[in-house]
């Protein structure tokens, strides 16, 4: 009788070859992404350090850091994170409750569609700081204000990819769950659902986007805190170190949250066999 031991012995071996490269390659490719800003922060330093500039109008990435450790010690810099977060965290998630529903209504129900289309394609070119008066003349100058500034912003990219994924499922497909005889609510749950979740991924990181942007203009109705605050600040006390300061954080936040959304949609995502998964992005 021939064992089997040395065949089994060899396959593990392999497993674990493979397996090593593949969790080296996990954490080297989020590396990647550091790369560029790495490289131009470096190469900005050693300009500065050469005299090459004198560095006063783009200080820098040491005289960035050491104004962001400063803020930090103070406990500014908390602060002014944390208002930005609420600001926009409410602002995201009422944006994208309006959002869905009127993108799922204008999806699916025509007679809506052509109802309500015309007027948010027409609300959606308003330039951003177009609403700051209006929303100070309705709302006061306080957070009710800056949150519903927000929730715009974040509301026509959410409402835009809702609708448009609904439009752009495929016939054949409702076809199909027509034919085994699903009702309503199935029909939405096991052919529109992950038909439209793509979409809708990529909406809500750009409504997170824009979100990020709207806050700025919304700190700037009257706010004492937060990172728009924080730039309004260094651009009148003539701190260009502040203002690069607040626009780092302004990056990294934005960042993290757009991971956020990636990482918590994933486990929805694993049934797509999509080109970026082939080739291991």
């Amino acid at each position: 009788m021939i064992s089997d031991a040395p065949v089994l012995q060899q396959s593990s071996d392999t497993a674990d070859s493979v397996a090593a490269p593949s969790r080296v390659a996990r954490y080297a490719r989020p590396m990647l992404g550091l790369l560029l800003p790495l490289t131009l922060a470096l190469g900005w330093e050693l300009v500065v350090w050469l005299g090459w500039s004198n560095g006063r109008l783009v200080p820098p990435p040491s005289r960035v850091l050491a104004t962001i450790t400063e803020l930090a010690r103070s406990g500014e810099l908390v602060r002014h994170i944390t208002a930005t977060l609420w600001r926009v965290g409410l602002g995201f998630a009422f944006g994208v409750v309006a959002g869905t529903l009127l993108g799922a209504i204008s999806g699916y129900w025509w007679l809506a569609r052509r109802l309500l289309d015309p007027t948010v394609q027409a609300l959606r070119a308003i330039p951003s700081l177009a609403w700051v008066p209006l929303f100070i003349l309705w709302l006061g100058i306080f957070e009710t204000s800056k949150i519903a500034l927000i929730a715009v912003g974040v509301f026509f990219p959410v409402y835009l990819g809702v609708m448009g994924a609904i439009l752009s499922v495929d016939r054949k497909i409702v076809e199909v769950g027509r034919t085994f005889r699903l009702s309503g609510p199935a029909m939405i749950r096991r052919i529109l659902l992950p038909a439209v979740l793509p979409a809708y991924v990529v909406s809500l990181r750009v409504g997170l986007g824009l979100g990020w942007m709207f806050v700025v203009a919304a700190e700037l109705i009257g706010a004492s805190e937060g990172l728009g605050y924080l730039l309004l600040d260094g651009q009148q006390l003539g701190k260009p170190a502040q203002i690069l300061a607040a626009i780092v954080i302004f990056a990294i936040l934005g960042k993290l949250t757009d991971w956020l959304i990636e990482v918590a949609a994933a486990p929805f995502l694993r049934w797509q066999d999509a080109f970026s998964r082939a080739k291991g992005a």
